[in-house]
C-alpha cells in the first residue's frame, strides 16, 4: 500500500495528478458540470451528434426491437441486423471492402497487431507521437519494435531499409491527438509499398472531420484503399457515439474474426448503439455544412489567436494546442479559465512529452463565433 500512497504523491508533487469532472447533462458546448454550467472546450464531439435528438431515437427504437444487450459475443449469438448493416455503412463510408466493428479502438489496434505481426521476425515501426492505444497493441503483439521521429518519412526510410524477412508494419495517427496535425499518409503509402509493408492509420480523430465525403485521412488526401492500408477509426469522437472499426481488405476482416482475440473473446455491442451509430452517419453525409462550420470556427480561431499573439502549433484540424511547457503552469492557466466559466484541460506528461504541457483546445460546429471569440479573450487575459 505504501508504494501505491508514494506513486500518488509523486502526481500530486509534480502537479501531474488526474480528477474527474462530474457532468450531469447531456455532450454540448454549455456542459453542465458540478452544479454549474462551463462552455467546452475539450470534447472530441466535432460534429455536435453526442446529444442529437435523431441519434437518440435511433437509440431508443434500436432498444425497443432488440433490447438493451447482446448477451453474447458476435460469433456466438450476439451478431444482429444493425451490426451487419452498420459494418456495410461504414466500409461504404470509407470506400472500403469490408468493414468490422470493436468496442473500442483500444481493442481494435489491439486486435490488428497482435493477430497480424505474431512473429520476432516481424517489425512493427511507429510514430513517436502515436497514441497510447497503438503504443500498447504493439507491447502486446510478439513482433519487434521501432519509433521513427514524429512525421519524419526519411527516419522512417532508414529504419526499414535493415527490416529483415519478416513482415512489416507502419502505425500512425491519422490526425495525431494532442499535436492535432495530419500525418503524411502520401510519402507513408509509397514506404510501404516499396517494402510489401502494411500500413496502419488510426483515424479517431480524422474519421468524419476530414475529406470531402468526411471519409477520414485517406479522403483527405483522394487515395483509395487498397491492400496495403488498414483503417482503424472511432466512433465516439465525430460520429457522437460509441465504438471502433477496422476496414480494410476482405481477407483482412476475415482474419480478425477468425483470429483476432479482442474480438472473438467480448460480448458484442449493444444493436441499439449499432442504429445510433447508423443514424450519426446519415446526418454526417446529409449535413456536410456542419464541417463547414467547423472548419470556419477553427480558422477563426486561429485568425484570432494570431491577432492576440498566442503561439500555436501548426494544426488545420479541430484539435488547436497551445503549449505551455510546465505542467504547473498548464494547471493554472486550465484554472483561471475555469473561473471565468471556460473548461479547456491541462494535458500533461505522460499525456504529452516532457515539458509540452498544453491546453488541449477543441473546436466544435457548435461553438458560436461569440463563444470562440470569448475563449480568445480570456485566452489572452490569463496567460503569462
Amino acid at each position: 500500500m505504501k508504494s501505491l500512497q508514494r506513486k500518488l504523491a509523486h502526481r500530486r508533487v509534480n502537479h501531474l495528478y488526474r480528477q474527474r469532472l462530474v457532468n450531469t447533462g447531456p455532450q454540448q458546448t454549455e456542459l453542465a458540470v458540478e452544479g454549474g454550467s462551463l462552455l467546452s472546450f475539450c470534447s472530441n464531439d466535432y460534429l455536435g451528434l453526442a446529444s442529437d435528438p435523431r441519434v437518440i431515437t435511433a437509440w431508443q427504437q434500436g432498444a425497443n426491437q432488440y433490447g438493451v444487450g447482446t448477451g453474447a459475443s458476435h460469433l456466438v449469438s450476439g451478431h444482429s441486423e444493425a451490426h451487419r448493416a452498420l459494418e456495410e455503412e461504414l466500409a461504404t463510408f470509407v470506400g472500403a471492402q469490408r468493414a468490422l466493428l470493436f468496442s473500442t479502438g483500444y481493442m481494435a489496434n489491439q486486435a490488428i497487431m497482435t493477430t497480424l505481426m505474431g512473429s520476432r521476425q516481424d517489425c512493427i515501426y511507429e510514430d513517436r507521437l502515436n497514441h497510447a492505444s497503438l503504443i500498447d497493441a504493439a507491447r502486446l503483439a510478439q513482433a519487434r519494435v521501432r519509433r521513427y521521429r514524429h512525421a519524419d518519412n526519411r527516419h522512417l526510410q532508414q529504419l526499414m531499409a535493415d527490416r529483415g524477412s519478416g513482415q512489416a508494419l507502419v502505425s500512425t495517427d491519422g490526425v495525431f491527438s494532442m499535436d492535432g496535425d495530419i500525418a503524411p499518409v502520401p510519402e507513408l503509402l509509397h514506404l510501404v509499398q516499396q517494402h510489401n509493408a502494411y500500413l496502419l492509420i488510426d483515424d479517431a480523430h480524422g474519421f468524419g472531420v476530414l475529406g470531402s465525403g468526411a471519409g477520414g485521412t485517406l479522403q483527405h488526401y483522394n487515395i483509395e484503399a487498397n491492400d496495403s492500408v488498414i483503417l482503424m477509426a472511432t466512433l465516439g469522437k465525430a460520429a457522437g457515439v460509441f465504438g471502433a472499426f477496422v476496414a480494410g481488405s476482405e481477407e483482412l476482416i476475415e482474419t480478425l474474426i477468425q483470429f483476432a482475440r479482442t474480438y472473438i473473446y467480448t460480448t458484442a455491442l449493444p444493436p441499439a448503439l449499432a442504429e445510433a451509430v447508423r443514424a450519426s452517419l446519415r446526418i454526417i453525409r446529409q449535413e456536410p455544412e456542419r464541417r463547414q462550420t467547423l472548419h470556419e470556427r477553427v480558422a477563426q480561431f486561429r485568425t484570432g489567436a494570431k491577432e492576440r499573439g498566442l503561439v500555436l502549433m501548426e494544426s488545420s484540424s479541430p484539435i488547436q494546442p497551445l503549449v505551455l511547457g510546465a505542467s504547473e503552469q498548464a494547471l493554472q492557466v486550465s484554472q483561471a479559465l475555469r473561473k471565468q466559466g471556460i473548461l479547456v484541460t491541462a494535458m500533461r506528461p505522460p499525456t504529452v512529452p516532457d515539458d509540452t504541457a498544453r491546453l488541449r483546445i477543441t473546436l466544435c460546429c457548435q461553438h458560436s463565433v461569440a463563444q470562440v471569440e470569448r475563449l480568445l479573450d480570456n485566452l489572452a487575459a490569463v496567460l503569462p
